[in-house]
């Protein structure tokens, strides 16, 4: 996985949410980056952010999953959770079942201490009580307490997988916040983030000026022409 984020990128887009992120995409001709049914189970601080580590399941088939397969050193699951980068994210393809854990408390921890960032699974997590607790951020569809044996089978990392309908490829920028987990293509992380960085700017002005009575008529979007000057000089002001 190459990561292409930069330490200043990484600043902005962890203070930024998702929201302004897809609109911003929309405006580069992307329409279907938000991941699908995903909500946080718990957020570390600022945003979620990082570049995305992936892991993909497929349906469990017996002769290949007995309680045996987790003895051996090699299992994908295992592999993958000690092979993730600090400051990534591990995103887990579970084919959006819920059934089976993707995870559970023991391997989310040791994520954690590795330095990686975030999990997010479109399936569940078990032990989610000791996940949410972590210093670590984590998102799913929803709890899941069985064992992976039941239904998934974790079959290799660092492939371009799908998670929640939306396509993730390993170093694809994830951001995570309240309102859920946003894939951002990596080649144009920095373009994104500059043009959401002039919308916040934009939306802050707004919401000022609706706290003070203002109609949303001209102002939201911006087609006033006076309102424009008046923006141009609130970011001066700013500066």
């Amino acid at each position: 996985m190459t990561n292409t984020l930069s330490s200043d990128t990484r600043g902005i887009l962890e203070n930024m949410s998702t929201a302004t992120l897809a609109t911003a995409l929309f405006k580069a001709g992307f329409k279907n980056q938000f991941i699908q049914e995903v909500s946080p189970l718990h957020i570390h601080g600022k945003n979620m952010v990082g570049p995305a580590f992936t892991l993909r399941y497929i349906p469990a088939r017996e002769d290949r999953n007995p309680i045996e397969a987790f003895k051996d050193p090699k299992h994908p699951q295992r592999v993958a959770v000690e092979a993730c980068p600090s400051g990534s994210v591990m995103v887990i393809d579970s084919r959006k079942n819920a059934r089976a854990a993707s995870a559970g408390s023991i391997l989310v921890t040791r994520l954690m201490v590795k330095g990686a960032t975030g999990i997010v699974t479109d399936g569940g997590f078990r032990d989610t009580s000791e996940i949410a607790s972590l210093a670590f951020s984590s998102f799913q569809h929803r709890a899941s307490a069985p064992t992976n044996l039941t239904l998934h089978e974790a079959l290799e990392f660092e492939v371009p997988i799908g998670c929640g309908d939306v396509a993730v490829f390993p170093g694809d920028i994830i951001v995570g916040d309240m309102d859920g987990v946003i894939v951002i293509p990596q080649d144009i992380v920095d373009e994104i983030a500059v043009e959401g960085n002039k919308m916040t700017a934009y939306e802050n002005f707004v919401m000022e000026k609706v706290i003070e009575g203002a109609p949303i008529i001209g102002l939201y979007p911006l087609l006033d022409e006076d309102i424009k000057v008046e923006f141009e000089q609130w970011k001066e002001n700013r500066k």
